[in-house]
């Protein structure tokens, strides 16, 4: 999935920065550029973009303006919205006009990133809704990682199991050396697999129950690893095993 976007800045250097960092991620598509928010907002006027990244403090019509008009505006796909700006104290009147992020100058490609990923969430889950509604009985096969700089597409029956180490998860796949290394938390992926099909065994493991090749007391073997059940989890992983004998 692209996201399109356009950037908004009067300073030169800046737009080029936001454009360069647009340009390099690579489910940004940059499909324009202006150093003022009256062209922009004619721009926009014609052309349907899913997210802006606009600088607030700007001559005849600043950003807040912009997004303000086009908060009013009766669209049918209202862009959202990234602030950047030097100045703090825009960001409660960001919020109110539901802006998606607020990028404080000068800001890293690391913060760029994280602002970015919201949007490439937001309209991710919107896709999947629209994808529910059209096919009700359909779930989802796969889940988005933020794997260093980039959300990598994983799918969910190519999983083994997943292993918390530190402030990440290791997330193993079938027939892959190596394991993808995500900035998450354990809890954050129990929410985000399928409980009928992934179970948690332990503090800092979740296995996927479709690929467990035995079972010998409390250790289950996947793979050429073994992982063992631990006592908090026991119970709920004994209730899976004994609907099978």
């Amino acid at each position: 999935m692209k996201i399109k976007c356009i950037a908004v800045d009067d300073e030169p250097l800046a737009l080029e920065l936001v454009s360069k960092f647009v340009e390099q991620t690579s489910f940004l598509s940059l499909e324009a550029k202006f150093d003022n928010a009256i062209q922009a907002l004619g721009y926009l006027n014609d052309n349907q973009i899913d997210l802006v990244f606009l600088d607030i403090q700007m001559p005849d019509l600043s950003g807040m303006e912009l997004a303000r008009i086009l908060d009013g505006k009766n669209l049918s796909k209202k862009p959202k919205i990234i602030f950047t700006t030097a100045y703090n104290q825009f960001a409660i009147e960001g919020y109110k006009v539901d802006a998606l992020d607020y990028l404080l100058k000068p800001y890293s490609y690391e913060d760029f990133l994280k602002a970015s990923t919201k949007a490439y969430q937001h309209y991710e889950k919107l896709s999947q809704a629209n994808n529910e509604s059209n096919s009700p009985n359909k779930t989802a096969d796969y889940i988005f990682l933020k794997v260093e700089y980039q959300l990598v597409k994983v799918m969910l029956d190519q999983i083994t199991h997943v292993e918390a180490y530190k402030d990440y998860v290791k997330v193993f796949l079938k027939g892959k050396p190596n394991p993808l290394l995500s900035l998450t938390s354990m809890k954050n992926m129990e929410e985000l697999l399928p409980e009928g099909t992934f179970m948690r065994v332990h503090r800092s493991y979740i296995i996927n129950l479709d690929h467990i090749e035995s079972v010998a007391r409390n250790v289950v073997n996947i793979g050429n690893v073994n992982i063992t059940v631990s006592d908090m989890y026991k119970d709920k992983f004994m209730e899976f095993i004994n609907k099978w004998i």
